[in-house]
């Protein structure tokens, strides 16, 4: 059985309570986003006890599980930020028509410029620029690897949001809403921040197989194809879940919070329920299980996700802007206040540890400090992160996705990174391991892209 419901109760505050090494094999489950059969899933009575030195156990704690830094400035819930202007390499939507297929033939796409193998790690940025006006992109990759399916373990929850929401808008309603006495916007921050947030608890596992169990895997998978993406690789496919029980509201009624609408919806109550399902080892899954998809499909889905009010012409077709920005700010949560929650919580600060170095060109020994005062305060780092060990490919990995927002720095800086990294053998202690080469990936790319002139 999965013991995906062990919730990771370790703020900062709790740190001393704990042993680390059994709040790594204990939290580890939550990330790897397990399914029933899929590898890295275990026993409740032999969960290993991650064996770390010391100073992998430090950063495991203090930069993986962290959470994120925030903002100085956070009055502002847009999207994006001001940008600086697109020269030749950067194509509008008009330029490319994302509605027909083949759409990646006609990107401005540089496989190879970021000069790291693949052996480090796979990685893609795609990266914005104002083009009279308009929202204009390049793709940037690594290697030529941005094609290449792998398991993107937990950083996929915001997609089984992304379908849940699109499905319940058919019925006219959205993600600032209650189902039962639970707030959407509560539950998608527990699925990014791993911690208890206001009406929902941090079992991000079980949140996110209800959010894939009232998407149906027919539409999540729909939404890589003629329903959304129109991607070309016929490899990608959301058939999975993140464990074998779904989250339980107190009744299935879903009612808008400034609205009197409402409506029961009925998910499947368990994953193998519907039709469309796949157990992790699958006769046709192969070794990347039953959610296989790649650095282009996921930096696609969520940039789009990020400019859905900015560039209409690749908005998804049901999605309202509210929806997105509960998912990024976790608007419509049930606190009173105006915190930003959703993707701002995900935890980790590999990405933002990366990014201020390159600003000071070296080691930025205050993150935080050192994005406020690059950005005037008004940085985002909208993330999910996933990791875990897996035993169909005796590699312990990470992946991360993640878009960043930063206004003022360069003339404004925007962009959607997806990136993923293994470590030989599948074994928890190698969790920090593979962390430490996610930040090595991370920082070469991002000395690359926010050091040209």
């Amino acid at each position: 059985m999965c013991a995906y419901y062990l919730k990771r109760k370790l703020g900062q505050k709790h740190v001393k309570a704990f042993a680390l090494t059994s709040a790594i094999a204990i939290f580890v489950v939550s990330l790897s986003g397990c399914s029933q059969h899929q590898e890295g899933t275990q026993d409740d009575n032999t969960i290993k006890q991650a064996q770390n030195s010391p100073p992998h156990a430090v950063f495991y704690q203090q930069t993986m599980l962290a959470i994120p830094p925030l903002p100085a400035n956070q009055s502002d819930k847009s999207e994006g930020c001001s940008l600086r202007p697109a020269n030749d390499a950067y194509k509008t939507s008009t330029q490319v028509n994302y509605a027909d297929y083949g759409w990646e033939s006609r990107i401005t796409l540089q496989p190879n410029y970021f000069d790291i193998s693949s052996q480090s790690g796979r990685v893609f940025v795609i990266d914005m620029a104002d083009k009279n006006g308009e929202m204009a992109y390049r793709y940037l990759g690594n290697d030529n690897s941005h094609d290449e399916i792998y398991e993107p373990w937990s950083s996929s929850k915001i997609f089984a949001y992304t379908g849940a929401i699109s499905k319940v808008r058919e019925l006219g309603l959205g993600a600032q809403a209650t189902i039962g006495e639970t707030y959407i916007a509560d539950m998608i921050t527990g699925i990014n921040s791993y911690e208890d947030f206001g009406t929902a608890s941090g079992e991000s596992n079980a949140l996110a197989t209800f959010f894939a169990n009232v998407a149906g895997r027919e539409r999540l998978t729909g939404l890589f194809y003629d329903q959304w993406l129109k991607l070309s690789n016929p490899n990608i496919y959301f058939k999975g879940a993140y464990g074998p029980v779904a989250f339980e509201p107190s009744n299935l009624i879903w009612s808008m919070l400034n609205t009197e609408k409402s409506a029961l919806i009925t998910p499947y109550l368990e994953a193998s329920e519907d039709p469309a399902y796949l157990p992790y080892r699958c006769d046709t899954c192969g070794l990347t299980g039953n959610k296989p998809m790649t650095t282009l499909a996921q930096a696609e889905w969520l940039k789009r996700l990020a400019v859905h009010q900015r560039d209409r012409a690749t908005a998804h077709p049901n999605l309202l802007a509210q929806d997105v920005e509960t998912l990024l700010y976790g608007t419509g949560h049930s606190y009173p206040d105006q915190r930003f929650a959703g993707m701002t919580l995900g935890i980790s600060t590999m990405l933002q540890q990366a990014i201020a170095n390159v600003m000071v060109d070296g080691q930025s020994n205050d993150v935080k400090k050192t994005l406020d005062e690059q950005t005037q305060g008004q940085w985002r780092v909208f993330q999910k992160i996933g990791w875990g060990p897996s035993e169909t490919r005796s590699t312990t990995e990470n992946v991360v996705l993640a878009h960043v927002c930063l206004p003022h720095f360069q003339g404004g800086r925007e962009f959607t990174i997806a990136a993923q990294v293994a470590v030989p053998q599948a074994k928890e202690e190698n969790l920090p391991l593979a962390g430490k080469k996610m930040l090595a990936l991370l920082e070469d790319s991002m000395r690359t892209l926010l050091r040209e002139p």
